[in-house]
């Protein structure tokens, strides 16, 4: 029943006399353009879906907040991390990576674990995955990795010689690689999965000391995973699985929740540290930058309109706040800019202004001005410029992260760190792995690399022979490929490896 208390009206607020029929010349029609409720119908339909996410399309969300367990001044001036005790409202969107917005959310893939913290300094943006490490240490390499998920542009369909030809030409994606197709890969839902940072970030003090860090989201429900029988049953009956799992279970009163960590690395460490500290594709041993504990993060509010809250979210690493800066990873670098450049295409330059992204606990106060969907007063009579002497707003050196030395020479060029992209791919399958996820692991890779070209089967299986003998082994014998050539082969240079498998 509808409630005659309410009238019916445009966009704007007038009245419609009739939402059944439209305006015609006569009974037959032709229709009337002056019809503005059937036009202004009919055009907002045609633009109720906005540009889809090219990653992370389909996602779930849910509000919360992030409680401080643990004093980590002694690291960083941030303040919504500035007493033991104190809360800060969260909003969080998981998702897939690689898949459209209607496909399976048990699909093989890594998924977006992003958490939105609105500080009394502004918004701060968690923008991890499930996974510590990435395929790629170079934003040069992205468009052309995610080309390779999407799908083939001839056949339209998802393609394995793609994704397997990209990564055997890619030595550093072994370690990700190798997470991926074990039943981490397949996780039971957003809930039973861990969320990390990846990339190297820094904390620093008011007084300019600073240490590097990694952020570890840990769950508290324990982690579950799917096998990929389970996973291919229930794209088939529950393609929303994961979706549904979220939302019911904060439905219910049963919160999920998630301890929050950091690792610490000293600036000295990273001078002498035997890898790279801020590639992506590497992980911190947990022996020598053991998990320090600071907070607790719960989600205990589900959305009260999907597109309002969770496909209008938009998150970046670049929304940081006092107390909290990026490194020099490349990849990071990349996403800075990548990530509101997105968002400004797919949801316009005023994207800050959706309630779902605006800062709640912060006055916002710049320059900016115009633009499409300009919803707010649009800074009034306030100067548009700056410097001035009309009352605007100023800067505040004090809040800037420390200085940091640059050196070398200005040009495109590979990292100078002596590179093993095999050794932590190696001891995760051999020392982590039990034999149970070792089996999985070899009949994920058999079952997926057996639709590739078999010229591309043997660079991906020398790649894993070099990360262990058994691991290649094992994979080859899947295959039916002859354990003496991926051998032969893994004792090979890169560039040699690829010329024999032309």
């Amino acid at each position: 029943m509808h409630d005659e208390s309410k009238r019916l009206t445009t966009s704007f607020g007038s009245p419609v006399p009739d939402d059944q029929n439209t305006m015609t010349a006569g009974q037959r029609g032709p229709a009337l353009l002056q019809d503005v409720h059937l036009i202004e119908k009919l055009a907002h339909f045609d633009r109720e879906r906005i540009p889809e996410r090219v990653v992370h399309a389909k996602g779930a969300g849910a509000w919360g907040y992030f409680e401080v367990t643990h004093d980590v001044t002694d690291y960083t001036c941030a303040e919504f991390l500035s007493a033991v005790g104190k809360r800060t409202e969260t909003f969080a969107r998981f998702s897939t990576v690689g898949g459209e917005k209607g496909s399976a959310d048990t699909a093989r893939d890594p998924r977006g674990f992003a958490v939105k913290f609105y500080t009394e300094d502004g918004n701060y943006d968690f923008v991890g995955n499930n996974t510590p490490v990435f395929f790629i240490r170079d934003p040069m390499k992205f468009p052309d990795f995610i080309h390779t998920q999407k799908r083939n542009p001839v056949t339209n369909l998802p393609d394995a010689n793609m994704a397997w030809d990209f990564w055997s030409l890619t030595p550093e994606s072994i370690h990700q690689v190798t997470i991926l197709f074990s039943d981490r890969g397949t996780p039971d839902g957003y809930r039973h999965m861990n969320g990390y940072s990846g990339h190297t970030f820094m904390w620093y003090k008011a007084n300019g000391q600073y240490v590097w860090v990694r952020i570890h989201m840990k769950t508290e429900q324990g982690i579950k995973t799917l096998t990929r029988q389970q996973a291919t049953q229930l794209a088939g009956t529950d393609p929303d699985y994961a979706t549904r799992d979220l939302f019911d279970a904060i439905a219910r009163g049963d919160a999920p929740a998630w301890k929050v960590h950091a690792q610490i690395m000293q600036p000295d460490q990273a001078d002498q540290c035997r890898f790279d500290p801020f590639d992506i594709t590497k992980v911190w041993p947990h022996g020598e930058f053991p998990l320090v504990p600071f907070g607790r993060l719960v989600l205990d509010r589900n959305p009260a309109n999907y597109f309002a809250e969770v496909e209008q979210a938009a998150f970046s690493p670049g929304n940081l706040v006092p107390g909290i800066a990026p490194s020099p990873d490349k990849m990071l670098q990349g996403r800075l800019f990548s990530y509101p450049d997105t968002h400004r295409h797919r949801l316009g330059p005023n994207y800050h202004l959706i309630p779902v992204n605006a800062a709640r606990a912060a006055a916002v106060d710049n320059y900016q001005r115009d633009g499409a969907m300009r919803t707010d007063d649009n800074g009034g009579g306030a100067p548009n410029y700056g410097p001035n002497t009309m009352g605007g707003p100023a800067s505040v050196r004090s809040v800037a992260p420390p200085m940091l030395p640059v050196t070398g020479n200005a040009g495109s060029q590979p990292r100078d760190y002596p590179q093993d992209d095999f050794e932590q791919a190696g001891a995760l399958y051999s020392r982590v792995m039990t034999d149970g996820d070792r089996t999985n692991l070899v009949g994920n890779i058999v079952s997926h690399l057996g639709n590739a070209e078999t010229r591309i089967q043997l660079r991906q299986a020398a790649l894993f022979f070099k990360a262990h003998p058994e691991y290649g082994t094992r994979v080859a014998q899947g295959l039916g490929l002859p354990v003496a050539e991926v051998e032969r082969l893994a004792a090979m240079t890169q560039d040699e490896r690829v010329a024999a498998t032309q």
